[in-house]
């Protein structure tokens, strides 16, 4: 969608009432004009907009109380559709999905993030192609790609920043080069920030104050504050993964360049590193979740043990933000009770009572799906503004004009 200012107050009003019908639910002009407190014949030329640029449609009739019955109109998620893309260090997944955040298809592929910026977008258009192609779908039917990457990220520019497992990314225009393939809004942010918004969009839309926690590779999480996303000043908020662990592994070295970070102790590889002296066939995390499911009994404990440094540092997260769900995700997740068992003991015996009175800490089960969700549901947000609406209704006027 093109992002100028509209100069016609009409396209405002009009966005004003699309924001009213995102929720889905299906009203007559008459339910419009009491919700938004217009009068009926300023509801029917905003509705007049929004149907020709395809945002509304109309859904039926409403129950007649006397003459011809009303139409009801709803939101037209079908009108557009997004792309969500889920970059790993190993993996890349991208989907199509609609105006409501449903996804329409899906595709998921091995992918090495060290192969470089270049190859792994050049490899993300090309899914992204096949899959608008297998629904039918052209690029114009496209409003907007949000992106989910393994590191830092600038999300004003949408440019990593650093990324450790990145090599080759540093300070690269993830939007622009995409735009050259689709000329539409592309956002990107870090993949625990967009699990977050996953997770909270697909499972606790009603919950103000949630904090998502990543263990996989590394430790990191994403903050949901009064049901908004909590980036930072320079968008590094929620990187507890490289807080010191006190009285643990104070000498071992982090790739940061500290000792004791968390993600040095309690990560994947720092658990497996742990047992792989042991005759249990572990050497990488996925063994470690393997040998946890066999009932390996020092695989449990080291996870157990690794819940432990993790609570320690979420202790005094939930004591500052005051969450009232902490979700524990990531690859290492799939241990389950085991490793929330290590990080419960220590945060409730270590946050204030009230803190932690009505807290919930539980394992995501949307099975490594948060950050497609997530993704969608954060360009989303931007696509649909009152200023992306503006201009999407500004250009049709246009056009038609």
């Amino acid at each position: 969608m093109e992002s100028f200012v509209p100069q016609a107050s009409s396209a405002t009003a009009a966005s004003e009432v699309f924001q009213l019908m995102r929720d889905g639910r299906a009203r007559t002009k008459a339910e419009i004009a009491e919700a938004t407190s217009l009068a009926r014949s300023t509801v029917s030329a905003r509705l007049d907009l929004l149907l020709a640029a395809g945002l509304l449609v109309p859904v039926g009739e409403a129950a007649s109380t006397g003459g011809r019955p009303p139409v009801r109109y709803a939101m037209n998620t079908s009108s557009y559709a997004v792309l969500a893309v889920d970059l790993g260090a190993s993996h890349a997944t991208v989907a199509v999905a609609d105006l409501a955040g449903a996804v329409l298809a899906e595709v998921s592929v091995v992918s090495d993030i060290t192969e470089g910026p270049k190859v792994v977008l050049d490899r993300v258009v090309e899914l992204a192609k096949g899959l608008l192609g297998d629904l039918g779908l052209t690029p114009d039917s496209l409003a907007g790609i949000g992106v989910g990457a393994p590191g830092p990220v600038e999300h004003s520019t949408g440019r990593p920043a650093n990324p450790p497992i990145m090599p080759g990314w540093h300070d690269f225009d993830i939007p622009g080069y995409l735009t050259t393939a689709f000329p539409v809004t592309v956002l990107v942010d870090n993949d625990v920030n967009v699990m977050a918004l996953g997770e909270h969009t697909a499972h606790w839309p009603e919950t103000d104050d949630l904090l998502f926690v990543k263990v996989a590779t590394g430790i990191g999480s994403g903050i949901i504050s009064n049901r908004r996303l909590v980036r930072g000043a320079l968008g590094t908020a929620g990187d507890l993964g490289h807080v010191q662990v006190s009285g643990k592994g104070e000498d071992v070295a982090c790739r940061c360049g500290n000792l004791g970070c968390l993600e040095a102790v309690a990560a994947g590889p720092a658990i497996a590193k742990q047992l792989a002296d042991l005759d249990i066939g572990v050497t990488t995390p996925q063994d470690v979740v393997a040998a946890v499911e066999r009932g390996e009994v020092e695989a449990v404990r080291a996870v157990r043990e690794a819940g432990r440094a993790i609570g320690s540092v979420l202790a005094t997260c939930v004591s500052l933000l005051n969450p009232s769900v902490v979700v524990v995700g990531g690859s290492l997740s799939a241990t389950g009770e085991y490793l929330l068992a290590g990080i419960r003991e220590v945060v409730y015996q270590r946050s204030l009572p009230l803190a932690t009175h009505q807290l919930r800490i539980v394992s995501s089960s949307m099975h490594g799906r948060e950050a497609v969700i997530g993704a969608a549901a954060m360009v989303l947000e931007d696509v649909l503004s009152p200023r992306s609406v503006d201009a999407l209704i500004e250009r049709r006027t246009r056009a038609s004009a």
